[in-house]
């Protein structure tokens, strides 16, 4: 769980829903070199059956995944059954929702065909990843742009100048659709300002990822402010 994640799940749960949320433990590091970004993703891989462990006590319906990379990183959409084995093996048959899973239901309730953007924090490295997650689910990629960022607590507190600057990098005639991926980028409510200039979907994954839950469980509660995947469908 990351600190945007919280933030955005709690603005975005309708009334009779309980958001428990459960920290993973990683200690902060710098995200300027690709072998430190790789760290960081070992690190929150090793911190998932503990956190899994501590939710567990509170008999959740449903887990929700707040951290993005986790569920592309090892392998497009492998790597995403991967960890609902894990997390099942803790919890039982529970529902698991995670960002890799949301994305292509987001998308095709959207109606979005063509070309993406793509936005994320991870470096040089996310790129490749993030390209034969999106091919792997059916979707060619136009562009990507890495938002710079100097540690992984620094991710949260990327000014909002920086992210319009990303979602300009990425869009184009030949961009259907922008996502983001980092659920601990502040996005979700840029997104839907961005939404509003372009004229086309503009996605935040943990908007994406809670939205998925959600219409898994049938809620169907609809919410202004954070695009038109949860205001309209």
């Amino acid at each position: 769980m990351n600190t945007v994640v919280q933030l955005e799940f709690d603005d975005l749960r309708p009334a009779g829903v309980v958001n428990h949320c459960e920290g993973m433990f990683v200690p902060d590091m710098p995200t300027s070199a690709s072998s430190r970004d790789e760290e960081s993703l070992r690190l929150i891989d090793l911190a998932l059956e503990d956190a899994v462990k501590r939710i567990a006590t509170c008999r959740p319906d449903h887990i929700v995944l707040g951290v993005s990379a986790e569920s592309i990183w090892g392998g497009g959409l492998s790597a995403a059954r991967n960890i609902d084995e894990r997390i099942r093996s803790i919890v039982g048959d529970i529902p698991v929702s995670q960002a890799a899973d949301a994305f292509p239901k987001a998308l095709k309730t959207l109606g979005v065909t063509g070309k993406l953007g793509v936005i994320h924090p991870y470096g040089d490295k996310g790129d490749p990843k993030l390209r034969a997650y999106f091919d792997e689910a059916g979707y060619d990629v136009a562009r990507t742009q890495a938002v710079p960022v100097s540690s992984l607590t620094g991710i949260a507190h990327t000014e909002l100048s920086t992210i319009f600057d990303a979602v300009r990098a990425v869009d184009g005639d030949d961009v259907a659709a922008i996502v983001q991926f980092g659920a601990n980028l502040p996005f979700g409510r840029a997104a839907a300002a961005a939404e509003l200039w372009l004229g086309k979907p503009v996605i935040a994954v943990n908007v994406a990822t809670y939205w998925y839950a959600l219409r898994r469980e049938n809620i169907t509660d609809r919410v202004d402010g954070y695009g038109h995947l949860f205001s309209h469908y």
